[in-house]
């Protein structure tokens, strides 16, 4: 019995800890490859994924993280809104309002920051890393492993190392990379709970122009 005490308190613990907004390690930039979010039968925000929309790589979000989790929905004393100013600002990287106050609510509200703040460091972060020129208008589906992709970034971006990159994909397409970075913004090693979600085979890369 002392032992499951022991557990619980453990684990309460731990989650009070992830819920306590500015207290985290590092950061995680998620870039979402937006031909296969838009694919997805979930993905029909026409800001992200209308006709005229021809977007590759976008930000996901910027994900404050513990060396081992994360923390999400922290009690904040900052706005609940993103101003509309500021959301409007963010859409040439993140091109969904609705993307926008998402990431705000569940990841934004840890950091500790102003909105304007975490958006502003979002950017600098995104600023920061080199697309590999054969992803920015990619016109044909292109398949790939996730090491290939992980090998694209590292060579495009000094500095970043191997164990600062993890590369989703699910069983056919290629999903997201996802950068590790300090709170500065610097490349720093991923904690063990970010790992590459890719196994040997090729997946596709949806080219840009479409969906299909």
């Amino acid at each position: 019995m002392a032992a499951v005490a022991a557990a619980f308190a453990a684990a309460a613990f731990a989650q009070e800890r992830r819920d306590l907004a500015g207290r985290f390690d590092y950061y995680l930039l998620s870039l979402s490859w937006s031909p296969t979010y838009c694919a997805d039968a979930g993905g029909r925000d026409p800001a992200q994924c209308g006709r005229d929309r021809h977007y590759a790589f976008v930000v996901h979000g910027l994900w404050p993280q513990h060396e081992r989790g994360w923390p999400a929905n922290c009690a904040s004393t900052q706005p609940l809104d993103v101003p509309a100013p500021l959301k409007r600002s963010m859409l040439d990287i993140m091109p969904s309002p609705r993307l926008v106050e998402h990431e705000w609510d569940d990841h934004g509200t840890c950091t500790g920051l102003t909105p304007q703040a975490y958006f502003g460091l979002t950017r600098r972060v995104r600023d920061k890393v080199t697309i590999p020129s054969a992803y920015l208008a990619l016109d044909r589906r292109l398949m790939v492993t996730g090491a290939d992709v992980e090998t694209a970034f590292v060579a495009a971006n000094p500095g970043l190392k191997r164990d600062m990159i993890a590369v989703q994909c699910d069983r056919a397409r290629l999903r997201e990379v996802r950068i590790c970075t300090t709170k500065s913004g610097a490349f720093r090693s991923c904690g063990r709970d970010v790992r590459d979600r890719c196994g040997p085979e090729r997946v596709a890369m949806l080219p840009v122009r479409t969906t299909r």
